[in-house]
């Protein structure tokens, strides 16, 4: 594969000119290495997801993470989350609608 240090987009384009200072590279050849082991390190851990819970499922607890992360209070504590996101994913419908739910049941007084 070859790939380029110099000229072209490099030039005229301040993001690939940032991301090549902060790869700290010497070269096209070390570029090059660089993106080799990133796409050995993805493929490894596609193969990791397919051996361990499977890709869908895998990708399913992340997407529910995050949207955890995102929707719930920046207070919420980190029990709270955790039970947040065992229960979004019980329930099969990761949604932020339901996460939103699920956290206002458990904060109701009435369940406290």
């Amino acid at each position: 594969m070859q790939v380029g240090v110099v000229g072209g987009t490099i030039k005229n384009h301040p993001t690939a000119g940032a991301a090549l200072k902060l790869l700290d590279v010497s070269g096209a050849q070390e570029l090059g290495q660089v993106i080799a082991a990133v796409g050995l390190a993805q493929n490894l851990a596609a193969l990791r997801a397919l051996a361990s819970e499977g890709i869908q499922r895998g990708h399913m607890s992340m997407h529910a993470r995050g949207l955890v992360a995102r929707v719930l209070p920046d207070d919420a504590s980190q029990e709270m989350r955790a039970l947040v996101l065992r229960l979004l994913i019980e329930s099969k419908d990761v949604k932020e609608a339901r996460a939103l739910e699920i956290y206002h049941s458990l904060m109701s007084p009435d369940l406290q």
